[in-house]
C-alpha cells in the first residue's frame, strides 16, 4: 500500500466494546493510511446487525477486544487515493461486511463472486489486514476501505434506508440470485424480523408465491403488505399441514432448534433447498433418511460479494424495497444496542451521526 493522498481525519473516534457484554464506550484509533486503492469515508449512518451482537457479546469466540463493530454502513466520501476511478469526493456510499479481498481471476472465491471467501478477504471490522492492522467498524465517525467495497448508492434510494441492505438486504438476496428463484416458485421465509421482512420483499420481487412462517401471528397482516402471499402461524397445525410439501425453497432467517430442522424437510417438495442465514449456536441434527426420501438439499449462505452486493442495490432501487427501520442517534448507542438485543427491533436499528455524537 503506498501511501500517495493523506487521509483527512487521522485518529478516528467511535464507540468501542472493550469487553464481552451489550455495552460500548467512546474510543479512537490511528487508522491504516490510506492506500491508492482506498477511500477514506464520513460516516453518516450505521445499522446495527445480529453479528454486532455476537461479536461485541463474543459469543462466536474470535473477539479482539477493544473492537468498533457494524457493518452497513453509509456516508459520504471525502478523500479517495490515486488509482480509484469509479468514485468521487462527495458520493453518497455504502459499506457492508467486508473491505478487502483480491479480486484476482486465479482466485476460486473471487473468480466465481464468491469474494467473501477469499483467503485475503478482510471483513469490516474484527478482522486483519496483511499488513497487521486490524479493521473497526461503522459505529464511528469515519472508516477507510478498499473502493472496491464502497458501492455507489443508486438514485432514489434514500440513503437512511439502504444502509440495511448492506449486509441484511445482500444476505437474503444473495441466495436468492445464486440459486436462481423465478416467476412461479413457491418460497418460504422462517423469520419475520431484520432479515425475514426484506427476504419476503425480494422474493416477491422476483416473481416467487411467498410463504412466511412466523410464531408471531400478530405479524400476519404486515407480511401480506410485504409481499407474502400466504402466513403460516407455525404454533397452528393445520396451518402447516396445509404447506408441506410444496415448497421450492426455504430460506431459514432465524435461530432456530436442532429439532426444527426435521420438521422444515416435510415442508419441501423434492428437490427443494433449504439455504440456513442466520448462525444459530449449537449443532444441527438430521436422520439421514429424510434426506433420501425427500431428495431435499440444505446449504448456507454468507452475504455477497462485490458484484452480488451492486446487483442488490439495484434491484431495491428499482423495485423499492426498503427495510422498515427505526432510527436512534449515535450518542444513544447503549440504548439502541439493548433494544435489539433484547429482540424489539422492527425491524432494523439505524444509528445517525451529528457532529456531537462522539
Amino acid at each position: 500500500y503506498t501511501q500517495m493522498v493523506q487521509g483527512k481525519i487521522n485518529e478516528i473516534r467511535g464507540w468501542a466494546a472493550m469487553e464481552p457484554g451489550v455495552k460500548v464506550e467512546p474510543w479512537s484509533y490511528t487508522p491504516r493510511p490510506l492506500g491508492d486503492n482506498d477511500v477514506e469515508i464520513k460516516i453518516e449512518y450505521s445499522g446495527i446487525c445480529g453479528s454486532d451482537m455476537h461479536t461485541i457479546k463474543n459469543e462466536w469466540m474470535r473477539t479482539a477486544y477493544p473492537t468498533i463493530v457494524r457493518h452497513e454502513i453509509l456516508g459520504k466520501v471525502i478523500t479517495k487515493g490515486e488509482k480509484v476511478t469509479h468514485l468521487e469526493e462527495g458520493d453518497i456510499v455504502g459499506v457492508g461486511a467486508q473491505v478487502y479481498s483480491c479480486l484476482q481471476d486465479d482466485c476460486n472465491a473471487c473468480s466465481r463472486d464468491l469474494d467473501p471467501h477469499c483467503p485475503s478477504c478482510v471483513a469490516t471490522y474484527n478482522s486483519k489486514y496483511a499488513d497487521g492492522h486490524t479493521s473497526h467498524g461503522g459505529y464511528a465517525e469515519a472508516i477507510r476501505v478498499d473502493a472496491n467495497y464502497a458501492f455507489k448508492i443508486p438514485a432514489g434510494l434514500d440513503p437512511v434506508y439502504a444502509a440495511p441492505l448492506m449486509c441484511a438486504g445482500v444476505t437474503v438476496f444473495a441466495p436468492m440470485l445464486r440459486k436462481g428463484v423465478k416467476k412461479g416458485d413457491r418460497v418460504g421465509i422462517v423469520g419475520i424480523g431484520g432479515l425475514g421482512h426484506l427476504a419476503i420483499q425480494y422474493a416477491h420481487a422476483l416473481g416467487a408465491e411467498v410463504v412466511a412462517f412466523s410464531h408471531s401471528p400478530n405479524k400476519r397482516e404486515e407480511c401480506m403488505k410485504l409481499g407474502a402471499t400466504t402466513f403460516v402461524n407455525v404454533s397452528n397445525k393445520e396451518e402447516v399441514d396445509a404447506v408441506r410439501h410444496s415448497l421450492n425453497f426455504l430460506f431459514i432467517t432465524s435461530d432456530s432448534k436442532s429439532s426444527q430442522y426435521n420438521d422444515y424437510i416435510t415442508w419441501m417438495t423434492f428437490e427443494g433447498q433449504l439455504a440456513l442465514l442466520s448462525l444459530p449456536m449449537g449443532q444441527m441434527a438430521f436422520s439421514p433418511i429424510e434426506f433420501v426420501l425427500s431428495e431435499v438439499a440444505i446449504t448456507g449462505s454468507m452475504i455477497g460479494g462485490m458484484n452480488v452486493l451492486k446487483k442488490t442495490l439495484e434491484f431495491s432501487a428499482k423495485h423499492n424495497i426498503l427495510p422498515i427501520i427505526e432510527r436512534f442517534p449515535m450518542d444513544k448507542i447503549n440504548e439502541a444496542l439493548e433494544h435489539v438485543s433484547c429482540g424489539k427491533a422492527r425491524y432494523r436499528a439505524v444509528l445517525e451521526n451529528t457532529p456531537s455524537d462522539i
